[in-house]
Formats: C-alpha cells, structure tokens, sequence
C-alpha cells in the first residue's frame, strides 16, 4: 500500500494532512499521537468509512479510493477493521458473531438470512481456537469480558480472510492484562500470516514492543516515521509537543513478571503463539 497526499477535511478543519506513507511491506505499524491527532480518521479513509477530501491509497496500482459498488466492498473484506468498541452484536453467541465476518462473501438472500455452510462455521471455531476462547463459543457475546470480546472480533476479522488488518484503539478500554493478549494475539497474525497490521495505540511502551515501525501523528500531521529503537524522547515531545519529559509510566501496559499467576491468561498467550 502506497498512500500519497491524503488529507480530509471537516469544514475549515484539517483531521488529515496531506500524508504520505509507504506501506507496502508486511509490518505492524504502530500509529501514536496525543487525541485528536486524526489517527482514527486516517484509518477510517484507508478502510473506506471515511471518505478522503484529497489524495490517493494505491494498492497494486489501483487507488482504492476511487473503488464503488462490488469493488468497494471486496477492499473492506480485503481490509479488515477492528475496532476499540468492538462491534460485536450483544445478544448473539460468539460463534455467530465471528460467523458475521463471511457475509460480504455471500449473495444478498444468504446475507439477509445469515446463512452460513459447514466450512464457515469450522473457520470461525478454527479462528475461536486460534484466539485462545474456542470454550466460549456458544455463549452471548454480552456475557464476555472485554478482553474476550475484542479476541472475538479479531477472530471475526480472520474469517473474512483479508489481505491487511486495520486496527482503532484495539485496548484502549482493557486492562493491562487483557490488552498483553489482545497485542500477542495481532502480532501472532502478523508474524504467522505475514499480513500486514496497522494499529492505532495510546501508549509508547506497547508500540515499542509490539511493533516494527512507529508511525506519529500530531495535528493531522506525519511527525515521526521510524523503528522503535529511535522513539527517543527527542521524538516523543515532536509527536506530543511536550515541553518536559512524559512520564510513560502513567499509561503503560506493562505487568510485573511476577503479577504473570493468572493461568487463564498464560493459557491465551501459549494458544496465541502456537
């Protein structure tokens, strides 16, 4: 992917500033900005749920952008969204939900109906397995913590067997423990899949650890484009516009090794990893 001046305007307000980004390769990147910065928006444009004020989004040479009707619709199959929310649908079962993520592949009388053949339904319990919740899959989607339920959505966004996975704030409303497996788990498809992962965080040390390349936005702007190792703090008060040193403590998501006790949670991450 090959993204050239795109920018999108609300009114007189600029969210996205003529950004240019090459991401071609099969990373995670890790996009960080202080609120309001237009990483959600940026996003957004990339899956086609925003549309674009200026600009292009190449991908094998054809600006997605541009793309309507059935063409539209395959990209966002393609590019696979996931969101801080969620977006799951609270009085189905897990399975179903995940089940979701195949309706852009039916006919709109199989859509309608939500009907699903045997291959989908081992796909989605392959990909429950997969996530480590392959136990909760007859259970409301209402009725899982949240940690579970983004795991579902993760594994609803593997079904659709997309080519890139996009995701918004994918812990910014889990506990730490949660938001270790949420992470290994999109870093597990990234590395097993070779599909690329663009992620949207809020906190410095989880971009460091998880991510290959750390992309900063501020203002809408393209501040930082590089690997971990060179977020110093030169680059964070560029990103945040501090004028002192940012305690990084106050919205780390790291654990003390020796919190790690919880066997359900070293469970998760062995299942994630295998």
């Amino acid at each position: 992917m090959r993204i050239e001046k795109l920018t999108k305007k609300f009114g007189s307000l600029t969210a996205v500033d003529n950004i240019d980004l090459d991401a071609s390769e099969a990373q995670m990147i890790g996009i960080i900005g202080p609120s309001g910065a237009g990483k959600s928006t940026f996003l957004r444009m990339l899956n086609r749920l925003t549309p674009a004020t200026n600009g292009k989004v190449l991908v094998n040479g054809k600006n997605i952008l541009k793309l309507e009707g059935a063409e539209k619709r395959a990209w966002q199959r393609d590019c696979a969204m996931i969101f801080q929310q969620f977006n799951l649908v609270p009085r189905l079962n897990v399975v179903t939900n995940v089940m979701l993520g195949r309706l852009n592949r039916h006919s709109v009388f199989k859509s309608l109906f939500n009907i699903f053949g045997k291959e989908e339904i081992d796909r989605a319990f392959n990909s429950l397995e997969r996530l480590g919740i392959a136990e909760q899959a007859l259970k409301r989607a209402d009725n899982l913590s949240g940690g579970q339920q983004q795991r579902v959505a993760i594994a609803r966004a593997l079904t659709q067997e997309p080519k890139m996975i996009l995701a918004d704030e994918p812990i910014a409303s889990l506990d730490p423990l949660s938001a270790q497996v949420v992470m290994q788990s999109l870093r597990e498809i990234n590395e097993r899949d070779g599909l690329p992962v663009i992620c949207n965080l809020h906190t410095l040390d989880t971009a460091r650890t998880y991510c290959d390349r750390v992309v900063g936005m501020r203002q809408g702007k393209l501040v930082f484009d590089g690997p971990p190792a060179e977020l110093n703090s030169t680059a964070v008060k560029a990103i945040y516009g501090a004028e002192h040193e940012i305690d990084e403590s106050v919205t780390s998501t790291s654990i003390n090794e020796e919190r790690l006790d919880n066997a359900t949670f070293s469970h998760d991450l062995n299942v994630a990893a295998a």
